[in-house]
């Protein structure tokens, strides 16, 4: 495309397309972006890169799998769409729920889908509230999330996140939604003192959720919901020891704990799903992104098996009346039952720890090479370096300086696309990524921090 054609392509992208998180100044250069295969993807002028983000935490396949083009097509030819309203039904939806049943976590069997992963928490916190309506407990109806927790922007999804920016223009929240401090190691575990009550910054970060709750009373708390690693505030890791006590103050308060799984979920940790690292299960169990490789969108709950025998044993005037056109759309399930297959073919989840171990060895020299990467850090195909003035002190950069933007900016000039949120650059490259590729990764990230002098 000649430089006209694309001046003139970005004009017309400015005049009449809204984007996510828009404003004209993040904006005036664009990537048009017109092809993606395996791990990389082209734009409009022909120049390549690296998916250091697998499009936006979802691409798990990689990009320009024949496989599941042709499922969403044969299924489109033979029937596009049908309501899965009560009373109808079709195939696809019923093989997913149940194919997902044997890889999701042992107490969750039944699953109802959406169309991504905001309206999947709104499911999540409406199937929440309704498992107390039910059994005539009317006033646990609050939802306790952590702070840099990012959960969607509907809105009774944006007022769970944690992240400020994202709702500061359009308050106020949803009232009955409250936030704890993330267990951030990085910060958390710094100059921790251990005590009877909290002998571990683990522990100690999880014992905020039973302050909270205490301090708005067990039975007005509906439940906690938390991302296994908090993506979108910076890849943040748990302590190993976390959320065992999160589930434990869960149960002895009798709150439900709802796993947003969207961007943990379908072997991007490594594991089918992330919880299972530490041993817990929750009740409710949030899912988008990976199921279809966001080849179509795709999202949904799953429940506990407590769960779907209450709605199941209710009387019909206690339904649970939540619905969306698009759920069990026979489409994008067709889509993603072609993606586990690929799953299964190509055994991407073992690939995706093996191949994960090699990354996080990567960005662990960058550390040790670099002083000013203040951690390196991640699970899987899952990762980032938080940039620090000073890593002895966890002294941040001035905002002012940006860094977190230069380095995004340096990475891209070499060929790396992915993100930054401030001085954190993150990193989900898909899941079919190989080793030579996350070798190009590390040494784009190596030379980009020397031109910054990091």
């Amino acid at each position: 495309m000649s430089t006209h054609d694309l001046q003139s392509v970005i004009e017309s992208d400015h005049r009449h397309l809204i984007h996510p998180l828009h404003h004209p100044s993040t904006h005036q250069t664009p990537k048009i972006w017109v092809k993606g295969e395996g791990s990389t993807l082209t734009d409009v002028e022909g120049k390549q890169y690296l998916d250091g983000l697998a499009g936006l935490w979802n691409v798990n396949v990689g990009h320009g799998r024949k496989e599941l083009a042709q499922a969403g097509a044969r299924q489109m030819e033979t029937l596009a769409y049908a309501s899965a309203y009560s009373g109808s039904s079709n195939l696809n939806a019923i093989q997913l729920a149940e194919r997902l049943s044997r890889l999701a976590y042992p107490q969750i069997n039944a699953f109802f889908f959406t169309s991504g992963g905001g309206e999947s928490t709104d499911s999540a916190i409406k199937t929440a509230r309704y498992y107390w309506q039910v059994q005539g407990k009317t006033d646990k109806i609050k939802i306790i999330s952590r702070e840099l927790a990012y959960h969607g922007v509907t809105l009774a999804a944006m007022s769970a996140t944690g992240i400020p920016a994202y709702w500061s223009m359009f308050g106020p929240k949803v009232p009955g939604f409250f936030h704890i401090p993330s267990p951030y190691p990085l910060y958390f575990n710094h100059g921790f003192q251990p005590s009877d009550r909290s002998p571990t910054p683990g522990i100690a970060a999880a014992n905020l959720l039973e302050d909270a709750i205490l301090t708005e009373g067990a039975d007005t708390v509906a439940a906690f919901i938390a991302e296994p690693v908090q993506g979108a505030g910076g890849v943040i890791v748990p302590q190993e020891d976390y959320f065992k006590r999160i589930r434990e103050i869960c149960d002895q308060y009798q709150v439900l704990f709802i796993a947003d799984e969207v961007i943990t979920g379908f072997g991007r940790t490594g594991r089918w799903f992330a919880l299972d690292h530490w041993g817990v299960q929750p009740d409710i169990m949030n899912f988008a992104k990976g199921v279809t490789s966001g080849y179509v969108p795709l999202g949904g709950i799953g429940v506990s098996d407590d769960i779907k025998e209450l709605m199941d044993t209710v009387e019909p005037s206690k339904r649970w009346m939540h619905a969306y056109t698009y759920s069990g759309h026979p489409t994008t399930c067709a889509v993603a039952l072609a993606n586990l297959d690929y799953f299964d073919t190509h055994d991407l989840v073992s690939r995706a720890a093996e191949t994960g171990a090699h990354l996080q060895a990567g960005l662990k020299s960058l550390e040790a090479n670099h002083p000013k990467v203040g951690e390196a850090r991640g699970i899987g195909m899952l990762g980032a370096l938080e940039l620090l003035e000073e890593r002895a002190t966890r002294r941040k950069f001035d905002p002012d300086a940006k860094m977190g933007v230069k380095l995004n900016e340096q990475a891209t000039q070499r060929g790396l696309w992915s993100r930054n949120k401030d001085d954190v650059y993150v990193l989900a490259p898909p899941l079919t990524t190989t080793r030579d590729e996350v070798d190009r990764i590390v040494n784009i990230l190596d030379e980009s921090l020397t031109a910054l002098a990091c």
